[in-house]
């Protein structure tokens, strides 16, 4: 298990699902109290720490944790905008096994999340359950989409996009959410992107485009 503590909401719920889909379970946490809640529920295999945060700062987190018993051995990322080298020196210095800066590609943080997963003596979960909605079937880890056991040929963003929405049936979305929790948060293009790859999953699951419904004034979602 892998806790992300982080205030955004839309960078946390992205990162957990980016961990989630690479096969990695994963819990965000608002801020220091709910961060305390989750590890009294279970001790996590690994921390990825923002350092501003509303009610304790990441920094100050990260000396509990090392003199916590139980969690001093957990391995730390910090996820934070400070990119300056005295800010990287205090949080290595402090404790932390890694530092990652702001704006991070998704993969990059899934690949030093595993690293650190490694390091702490920790194996990545191999399994997963496939999502399945009618006749598709899609598992993520593998990459791999079937329309009624056939093979259906997606680009990595159709891919990705089909996922969420599998994964969030009867939940309507609007594009702009689309674009920070598929795209990512620090995506700058325009929101007809999503229109076009919409379109384009679509044409791709024949008579089951029909299960992506295009909600009015809104957005999209698809049918559970």
């Amino acid at each position: 298990m892998v806790y992300y503590v982080e205030d955004d909401k839309n960078i946390r719920e992205l990162a957990v699902y980016a961990l989630c889909q690479a096969g990695i379970e994963a819990r965000g946490c608002l801020d220091d109290a709910d961060f305390r809640r989750a590890c009294a529920e279970r001790v996590p295999d690994a921390i990825l720490l923002d350092v501003m945060l509303p009610d304790v700062d990441g920094l100050s987190m990260l000396a509990r944790v090392r003199q916590t018993p139980g969690l001093s051995r957990v391995p730390v990322m910090m996820l934070t905008a400070k990119d300056g080298e005295l800010d990287k020196v205090r949080a290595l210095d402090g404790g932390a096994d890694d530092y990652l800066t702001k704006p991070f590609g998704m993969m990059e943080m899934v690949s030093r999340t595993r690293a650190l997963l490694r390091r702490g003596g920790r194996e990545v979960r191999q399994t997963e359950e496939p999502l399945e909605l009618g006749p598709i079937v899609l598992w993520p880890r593998r990459r791999e989409a079937l329309l009624d056991g056939v093979a259906v040929q997606l680009t990595q963003r159709e891919f990705d996009l089909l996922a969420f929405l599998m994964s969030n049936p009867d939940v309507a979305f609007s594009r702009e959410q689309l674009l920070s929790r598929v795209w990512g948060w620090d995506f700058d293009g325009g929101s007809r992107t999503v229109d076009v790859h919409v379109q384009q999953v679509r044409g791709k699951l024949g008579p089951a485009a029909k299960l992506i419904e295009t909600v009015r004034g809104v957005g999209y979602r698809m049918r559970g």
